[in-house]
């Protein structure tokens, strides 16, 4: 990366929550935010729960967020790289943003050196002592059964499951 690019960092959009039209205002904010960064960003950091539910089946995506999805294309045909953590809600993330988008998506915590210094950079989900009910559910999710079970559900079942069980969470929480 060249000395007069920037880094930045995004994370927590919750894109789709809590509701289509409020979603909508904030993707178009973001995707204002991103046009206005493109002219000096060598390196852009999504460090999850971009979506606030994201499951990738075999042939199909959550509907929506093509304003966002679109100019990350834009941005890495343009150059900018884009590396993408994922989040304790786009955690079934597969490998559509690489194939698509050609962006990196990353399931764990990884460091980067940038002007010879180190950065450890990830979502943060888990990473601490405590929360043991979520490090508990998380392995429920991400266990390869589990993902193999909730794939075989239609995308429209699946989907708003995920979404009551987000709602749910933020109740409790």
């Amino acid at each position: 990366m060249t000395t007069n690019k920037k880094i930045y960092f995004a994370s927590d959009q919750h894109f789709g929550a809590p509701t289509v039209e409020e979603s909508k205002i904030r993707e178009q904010k973001f995707v204002n935010w991103l046009d206005f960064i493109k002219k000096d960003a060598g390196v852009i950091f999504l460090l999850g729960d971009l979506f606030d539910f994201w499951f990738e089946y075999k042939e199909a995506v959550p509907k929506g967020f093509v304003r966002v999805l679109g100019k990350l294309a834009e941005l890495r045909d343009q150059g900018i790289l884009i590396h993408f953590f994922v989040g304790n809600h786009d955690l079934w993330m597969h490998d559509y943003f690489e194939k698509e988008l050609n962006i990196p998506v990353y399931h764990q915590p990884k460091e980067f050196i940038f002007n010879d210094k180190s950065f450890f950079i990830g979502h943060g989900d888990g990473l601490g002592p405590e929360d043991k009910g979520y490090k508990r559910m998380k392995k429920v999710f991400t266990n390869p059964v589990s993902k193999w079970f909730f794939r075989w559900l239609h995308p429209d079942i699946g989907i708003k499951i995920a979404h009551y069980l987000s709602v749910k969470n933020k109740l409790i929480s």
